[in-house]
């Protein structure tokens, strides 16, 4: 599959890259664009306060930007935290998206959005601080009601970023199941995609 992977708060550091030789790894093209222009963050604070300084509109039209030379035969959006959030908003305004893999990180959703069975997969930490219980069960109605076929994996005692190696968050058990069930969920995809072509 080909697979757009965009990072967290933190930016684009060496767990991004390692996610995405993972992914790689298992056969798929990776693209994992810089949304901050170089810039990372060692908390979550300080990520926030840089996303904050460039500013959502222009982070979705550099996420936009990356996406759009690749996107022709479909993309699987995927993203950590932040970037989940902005894969969202990308695969759903994309009506050739392949999937939606979403690791620790939700969006709101547009009034009226609507795909055609868009596969999506979300790992979440159980509790999790940007993730609340009522928040995930209104977004799942929503995702539902805008035609996505939707799977939710959550992680009981897991920090927020916990697939993410270099993270005070990372679980190593909670990280190996989220990949084995993503990587299963990716070549269901591709699956499909050779099915069809």
């Amino acid at each position: 599959m080909e697979i757009m992977l965009f990072h967290s708060a933190l930016g684009l550091r060496p767990a991004v890259h390692a996610a995405a030789d993972r992914l790689r790894g298992a056969g798929h093209s990776v693209r994992v664009p810089d949304l901050f222009g170089g810039q990372t963050a060692e908390t979550m604070d300080e990520g926030l306060a840089i996303k904050e300084e460039i500013g959502a509109d222009e982070l979705l039209r550099r996420a936009v930007a990356a996406a759009a030379p690749h996107s022709e035969n479909g993309l699987v959006y995927a993203g950590f935290s932040l970037g989940g959030s902005i894969a969202q908003n990308l695969a759903l305004g994309d009506e050739r998206a392949r999937g939606l893999l979403l690791l620790h990180g939700t969006s709101d959703i547009a009034e009226g959005a609507s795909v055609d069975d868009l596969p999506v997969q979300l790992h979440v930490a159980d509790p999790d601080v940007f993730e609340s219980h009522d928040w995930l069960t209104a977004w799942y109605l929503r995702m539902r009601r805008a035609g996505a076929d939707v799977e939710i994996f959550r992680y009981p005692g897991a920090g927020h970023l916990f697939t993410d190696g270099a993270s005070e968050d990372y679980s190593e058990d909670a990280a190996e199941r989220t990949w084995r069930h993503a990587l299963a969920f990716l070549d269901d995809l591709a699956a499909d995609e050779a099915r069809e072509g």
